[in-house]
């Protein structure tokens, strides 16, 4: 392809990457060395009847004025990186040096809010994503050999958990376990325990996070194996079957190697998904016992005193931003040498 060809059929998509992706990035990383002003105070004194008293006060005009001047903040620097809401380096040293085994540490590391909310992630991305691939593709080669009349209605109902929205499919689950809904009331009369709560427990709490992760994602794992196994190619498979080969060597010699693209593919879209989660935290009321780093973003952003944190919460962006690349990097690399080898 002649080079001006090419550039006319990149610029486009490369503009569009650069206004849409990179510029957002930039502006968030200068945003996150920076931190919120503090209000300018000033002592009045009240003269009455009874004589002066002195309090102290905001200085609205002045306030604005600096906020004018300086419209991103106070410059900090990686010092919003380093405080005791994200990476906290003084606090982990002092955790390192009084805890006295790694069980101690690590509990000294769940009091912080970032590595607490950064457990969790970690937690509900390495166990969500390999479930959702393998519940997905067991989904798929069970839907593909059904007879032709049922393949339609059973994709349209294996497709709902991912047409209803996160935020209400979260709150759905969780109006069924409450004590009075379906799942909690059952629970309750199968173990003879009226006090029995899934809510009351945070290793619970993390567990229904997780099964709600999975229910809601494995039908995208489906469609994109379901529409894989289309293309599998039968002469390989019949071929297979008249050497002998039981199903499960067909699926593990043929269809697996076939459809290894579409598995690297899903996973990349999961870790980054997952490494996001958000709805479900806020669909289950569930921030006392599990938080993500995307619902620190979210509850810098809704101080209750009206003052929100955008140094604070652009900072956790980018680290978030940091940990999907980290994320993403093996599996990237892994496929590039695949295709690597076989060019």
């Amino acid at each position: 392809m002649p080079h001006r060809t090419f550039i006319a059929f990149l610029w486009p998509s490369a503009l569009a990457m650069l206004l849409f992706i990179a510029l957002p990035i930039m502006s968030v990383a200068m945003q996150s060395f920076f931190i919120s002003h503090e209000q300018v105070l000033e002592v009045v004194e009240n003269c009455g009847p009874f004589g002066c008293t002195e309090s102290t006060q905001v200085n609205q005009e002045a306030t604005a004025r600096l906020q004018e001047e300086e419209p991103l903040g106070r410059f900090n620097g990686f010092g919003t990186y380093t405080n005791r809401n994200h990476l906290a380096f003084e606090e982990i040293g002092e955790v390192w040096r009084t805890s006295d085994g790694p069980g101690a540490f690590f509990s000294g590391l769940m009091n912080l809010p970032f590595y607490k909310a950064l457990v969790f992630t970690l937690t509900y991305t390495f166990v969500v994503t390999p479930l959702v691939i393998i519940l997905g593709f067991v989904i798929a080669l069970s839907v593909n050999r059904l007879p032709g009349l049922f393949k339609g209605p059973t994709i349209f109902f294996s497709l709902l958990p991912m047409i209803v929205t996160p935020l209400i499919g979260s709150l759905i689950l969780f109006w069924m376990i409450d004590a009075k809904g379906v799942i909690g009331g059952t629970l309750q009369i199968i173990f003879d325990d009226p006090d029995l709560s899934l809510k009351a427990s945070p290793g619970l709490t993390w567990v229904t996070l997780m099964v709600y992760g999975v229910w809601h994602s494995a039908p995208f794992a489906f469609v994109v194996f379901y529409a894989g196994l289309q293309t599998v190619p039968q002469d390989t498979l019949e071929s297979a079957m008249i050497d002998g080969a039981t199903r499960w060597q067909r699926i593990r010699h043929v269809v697996i190697p076939h459809l290894t693209p579409l598995v690297v593919f899903i996973t990349l879209i999961q870790l980054m998904d997952n490494f996001r989660v958000f709805e479900p935290i806020v669909g289950f009321n569930a921030e006392a016992s599990a938080t993500s780093l995307s619902w620190i973003i979210y509850n810098d952003l809704r101080s209750s005193d009206g003052t929100m944190l955008y140094g604070s919460a652009a900072a956790t962006s980018m680290l978030t931003i940091v940990g999907v690349c980290i994320l993403l990097a093996p599996v990237i690399v892994r496929t590039w040498r695949a295709n690597r080898r076989a060019a």
